[in-house]
């Protein structure tokens, strides 16, 4: 039998800014929780992702309060995963220690969601998206906004993933 990292199957991964979050004056950026706005806002990722059919093997978390709560609402919106893995490396990261991130999810999982803040999930997105010039693309390299989500589709395993590798399938911004 073929090593499952070895076939070159399809996948798909899903970059979600954390959901809007209270001022950054009222506790450690850490801390911040989200907004009212924020939690409607995440479960309507949540009803988007499962409108899309998206069921994730793994999320890739940052630790911050902000992201976990995206998460929960987003799961309160009918968003599922089987695992989900907490890294300190996606908060105020850039894009090489996302994608470092990245090339650690198992081959054998077919969907990713990583849930991170600004700026380096919308550079991210807009490194890996192959198709420069539809409106899609062009509005997510404009403006990337709370909840901003973005579904890539690969080919390569998550070991491999470097620009330009993914298509863009799909940039909204779920509001609830």
């Amino acid at each position: 039998m073929a090593d499952p990292s070895d076939l070159l199957i399809d996948r798909t991964l899903v970059l979600l800014r954390h959901a809007k979050a209270v001022p950054p004056e009222t506790m450690p950026d850490l801390q911040r929780p989200l907004a009212d706005r924020g939690r409607a806002d995440a479960r309507a990722a949540g009803r988007h992702l499962v409108a899309q059919g998206i069921e994730a093997g793994l999320v890739l978390c940052s630790p911050s309060e902000r992201t976990r709560e995206t998460w929960q609402y987003a799961a309160e919106g009918g968003a599922t995963t089987t695992d989900i893995w907490y890294d300190r490396r996606i908060y105020n990261a850039d894009t090489d220690e996302l994608l470092d991130v990245i090339h650690e999810v198992p081959a054998e999982v077919r969907t990713a969601i990583m849930i991170g803040h600004a700026p380096a999930i919308p550079w991210l997105a807009d490194e890996l998206a192959l198709d420069g010039t539809s409106p899609e693309r062009v509005e997510l390299t404009r403006k990337y906004p709370t909840s901003g989500l973005t579904i890539l589709h690969l080919t390569c395993r998550w070991s491999d993933l470097s620009a330009n590798d993914a298509d863009l399938v799909s940039y909204v911004v779920p509001r609830g």
